[in-house]
């Protein structure tokens, strides 16, 4: 797969990757405005014109395991942007012995990362070496072991958790707007 990168981009304190009940996982893949350990931020729309694109052509962003193009694990119900970041719901399929493995792993806390697998379709190089994610091409989000932010915790509200993601957003946006005052 040339060309795509694959970047854990998961968690924040607020956010996680919550088993639901019985093979139901939800959380976020990526969390707008928080650099990660390879010094990319991504910025709030990066993904609305992918999003959009697979809409149109009847595809889906793709539930793997660690990346590998070989192994699918579920499938992706939901795959929004909210305020917050992009926010996926899906299922872990029963039938599939590296999906029971992987509510194995959730359930013990073995396993509580997400990643993004996406192919960089704009963004912009930071002083500091990193770069601003403004547009991507996302392929697949992944149940991974090692996130690539440290704060990555594993929840066991979804619901509870977008809220509270959701609030967090928008006290991020008063702050700001305050600050431009």
């Amino acid at each position: 797969m040339k060309g795509l990168r694959m970047e854990t981009k998961f968690m924040h304190p607020e956010a996680g990757v919550a088993l639901i009940g019985g093979h139901e996982i939800a959380g976020y893949a990526s969390v707008f405005g928080l650099r990660d350990k390879g010094g990319d931020t991504v910025l709030a729309g990066a993904y609305a014109a992918s999003l959009k694109r697979l809409a149109a052509r009847g595809e889906r962003v793709r539930m793997l395991w660690q990346h590998d193009p070989a192994q699918p694990v579920g499938i992706w119900d939901e795959v929004v942007e909210d305020g917050h970041g992009l926010y996926v719901r899906g299922r872990l399929l029963e039938d599939v012995a590296r999906a029971r493995e992987a509510k194995a792993l959730l359930e013990a806390g073995a396993l509580e990362g997400l990643s993004i697998g996406y192919r960089t379709v704009r963004a912009e190089k930071t002083p500091d070496g990193g770069r601003r994610l403004i547009e991507l091409d996302l392929w697949e989000v992944s149940l991974v072991t090692f996130p690539m932010q440290a704060e990555a915790r594993v929840s066991h509200k979804s619901e509870l958790v977008r809220q509270i993601a959701g609030l967090s957003a928008r006290l991020r946006a008063a702050r700001a707007a305050v600050a431009r005052l």
